[in-house]
């Protein structure tokens, strides 16, 4: 389907002889928001790694079934330079944010000077309108030289988000990035989530059921390795098939 960005048939994930992920099979549409939730441990962030296939830096770790993006299964990519550029088009942000102890304008050069070449001035051009697009340039216009580390949780994993960006990647993943951050700084995050998924396509790992009920346009319950259900969000938190969702988002789990 031409509206699908990344589809995800019969996924099982192993860590050695232990089996974290079970036959998991998900549409993900274009320019939309997928939530994935449930309990720790139960697979979320194995089967997020596994979109840009971090885990193969995990020497045990096996993945059965296949993940399609525009219709190609990335596990049949076996060239370094395949993988390289399939991780370019696929954003990440961690849980903790994870700015280089260097200055601000380096932190957000240093991705595009690997990929590109270009005159300094359309480098500094891209950094600022990266910054804009991620709300923080009007912030830290005056700091572009001093350290990264100077700014704030909410600010740096604002900047994480940008140098992202640099790239221009159709998918971002995001692990839980809203997790060590204040109310006001996760309220930011939360309406930049909205307006990148114009351009992007947005899959994230929550632990907040507010947040995934207030961002997502769909979601997927995980409970231990399976997806329990998955759908359109409204659906999803207002009409849950399984005894089990209605539990877990009454929070009577």
């Amino acid at each position: 389907m031409d509206n699908i960005a990344i589809s995800i048939k019969d996924v099982s994930c192993f860590y050695g002889k232990n089996e974290a992920l079970k036959n998991a099979g998900i549409d993900i549409p274009k320019n939309s928001i997928y939530s994935f939730i449930g309990p720790s441990g139960c697979g979320k962030t194995t089967l997020l790694r596994s979109i840009n296939r971090m885990n193969d830096l995990i020497e045990s770790f096996n993945l059965t079934g296949s993940i399609e993006i525009n219709g190609e299964n990335i596990y049949e990519l076996q060239k370094v330079s395949q993988i390289k550029a399939l991780r370019k088009n696929i954003g990440m942000i961690f849980q903790q944010p994870n700015p280089l102890p260097t200055s601000i304008i380096k932190n957000m050069l240093l991705p595009i000077k690997e990929h590109y070449n270009g005159t300094n001035e359309y480098f500094r051009e891209k950094v600022i309108e990266k910054l804009k697009v991620a709300a923080l340039y009007d912030e830290i216009e005056a700091r572009l030289t001093k350290t990264a580390l100077s700014l704030s949780g909410g600010q740096q994993q604002r900047l994480c988000i940008a140098r992202a960006l640099m790239l221009e990647p159709k998918i971002i993943l995001f692990d839980e990035p809203c997790s060590a951050l204040d109310p006001i700084a996760t309220l930011k995050i939360e309406e930049l989530l909205r307006e990148l998924k114009k351009e992007c396509t947005i899959i994230i790992v929550t632990h907040n059921m507010e947040q995934a009920q207030r961002i997502s346009d769909y979601t997927a319950f995980f409970y231990q390795g399976e997806i329990v259900e998955s759908g359109k969000t409204f659906d999803l938190f207002n009409k849950p098939q399984t005894e089990l969702l209605s539990r877990y988002v009454t929070g009577k789990f």
